[in-house]
């Protein structure tokens, strides 16, 4: 156990996701009292504010015996940012990052990063024109980044300033949530229904997302469309009617020919036949995700998958030969039992297919998913096999000409490590890069679907969450609109 003593400051959130990025799975327990520290590890994390002096100072305890202890000036940290409170929680937990990157053998590459969108730093440094080298300097000195990392972010946000502005508060991308998958995989957080358990229920939840999207369609009316996601779940898993239904509301409201972009998460193999494919490309649906995770039998079998690798391939040729503009494939990288050898073999048929998008995700163990229950039944990698794993993904990528262009983290991710997706020259989902830099409004409409509404002038987003249970979507669509309707008047 890790016990945690707080004096001057209560960056307790903080300090807590600080230290779980050293200290994947132990408890973190905070007190008030000293007394109540008994054995293992003791933090003491102080503020002083003394005569103008910003002082930060970090003590480790291990068994009551001092291992570390350090004082740093928050004056002299660099961030880009002149936001006072926010200068000091960095550099109270640049302080903590210190003294645990000292006591504990796990790395961590996003240095002080604990965040969702670590790429929301650098447009805002680039929004304030600061020079690339600048940007370099602060992401490793201020946040501890390291330089790959860091480099790696300079990247991707350069590739995608050209999708993002010049901002506009009336435009928007439409988001679809479509609950129902063939079954839930161990690591899935999402909320789903079974197929088998909820099924009956399909055709009176596309009869309400359907009606949604119809009062969105006057609600937006004033508003431009850029791009279309349907998600999940697994879409594909609903009969093909009900999913066209669905298509043709999209486009009946807000208009065919507006659209840049649109997503069909085709997902699971196990989902898609001739007729589905046929079905989305006939309603010009110009961008489908199949996604494999693995193409390693066993562990499909483990994870929960009822499909084989053959399949995933049979497939994707089957979409292939369609002519759809840009198949996306993701895989996710520390499955149960894989290794480097494992993460290979998924490369290097996903090298045969050559996908136009290709998205590596690491595991993250969420409170959600049945794998957070069971994982101790399961071998996971240890940070430095999942780092080879991933740079065994950089590699393959290149080697498919595809670039980084979109990327995010996730808390309890193996190794400390990010999501990343990949794309070939001008085939980037442009909805993930508005979705995920959070620079447009998202209007989403379903089951646990989150609306975001961006307010440019004061760079301000504002979450609109739809009711994540099956029936209370059904029963309150009407609330649920009347939510968005009070943020977009």
């Amino acid at each position: 156990m890790i016990f945690v003593h707080l004096i001057g400051h209560n960056f307790e959130y903080e300090v807590r996701e600080m230290i779980r990025v050293f200290f994947f799975n132990e408890e973190v327990k905070f007190i008030d009292d000293l007394s109540e520290y008994k054995e293992d590890i003791l933090i003491i994390s102080k503020f002083n504010n003394r005569l103008g002096e910003l002082v930060s100072i970090t003590e480790i305890y291990d068994h009551s015996e001092l291992v570390y202890e350090d004082h740093l000036d928050i004056d002299k940290i660099d961030i880009g940012r002149d936001d006072l409170h926010k200068k000091i929680r960095v550099g109270i937990i640049t302080n903590l990052y210190n003294g645990l990157n000292t006591i504990s053998p796990v790395k961590a590459p996003w240095g002080i990063l604990t965040g969702v969108r670590p790429l929301k730093i650098v447009h805002d440094l680039l929004d304030k024109n600061y020079d690339y080298k600048s940007i370099l300097d602060i992401l490793i000195r201020g946040y501890k980044m390291f330089s790959e990392k860091a480099e790696l972010l300079l990247d991707i946000a350069k590739k995608q300033r050209k999708y993002l502005y010049p901002l506009d508060e009336k435009r928007f991308s439409l988001y679809i949530a479509i609950p129902f998958c063939p079954t839930r995989c161990v690591y899935c957080s999402f909320p789903s229904c079974s197929v088998d358990k909820f099924g009956h229920f399909i055709d009176i939840y596309t009869d309400k997302l359907v009606y949604e999207l119809d009062q969105l369609g006057n609600l937006m009316s004033e508003y431009n469309i850029s791009t279309v996601y349907i998600g999940g779940g697994t879409p594909t898993a609903i009969p093909v009617r009900n999913l066209e239904r669905i298509i043709h509301a999209v486009y009946r409201n807000f208009g065919q020919g507006n659209i840049e972009e649109f997503t069909v998460e085709a997902g699971r193999p196990d989902t898609i036949n001739f007729q589905m494919l046929k079905m989305l490309k006939d309603n010009n649906i110009d961008r489908i995700s199949i996604n494999p995770q693995t193409m390693n039998d066993r562990t499909l079998e483990l994870i929960g998958r009822k499909h084989t690798s053959s399949d995933i391939i049979k497939v994707y040729h089957m979409a292939k030969n369609m002519d759809f503009p840009v198949i996306n494939m993701d895989i996710i990288v520390g499955l149960p039992s894989e290794g480097v050898e494992e993460i290979k073999n998924t490369l290097k048929v996903i090298e045969q297919l050559d996908p136009e998008n290709l998205t590596v995700h690491t595991l993250a163990v969420k409170r959600g998913s049945k794998f957070k229950d069971v994982m101790d039944q399961y071998q996971l990698g240890e940070q430095n096999i999942i780092n080879e794993m991933i740079n065994e993904t950089k590699f393959y990528a290149k080697k498919m000409k595809l670039e980084p262009y979109y990327l995010y983290r996730q808390k309890m991710m193996l190794g400390n490590f990010e999501n990343v997706g990949y794309a070939k020259e001008g085939k980037e989902c442009l909805y993930n890069i508005k979705m995920m830099e959070e620079k447009e409004t998202i209007i989403a409409a379903g089951m646990g679907a989150i609306s975001k509404i961006f307010y440019p002038e004061e760079d301000r987003i504002e979450r609109v969450p739809n009711v994540k249970s099956l029936q209370e979507y059904m029963d309150r669509v009407d609330e649920m609109i009347e939510r968005k309707r009070k943020f977009i008047s």
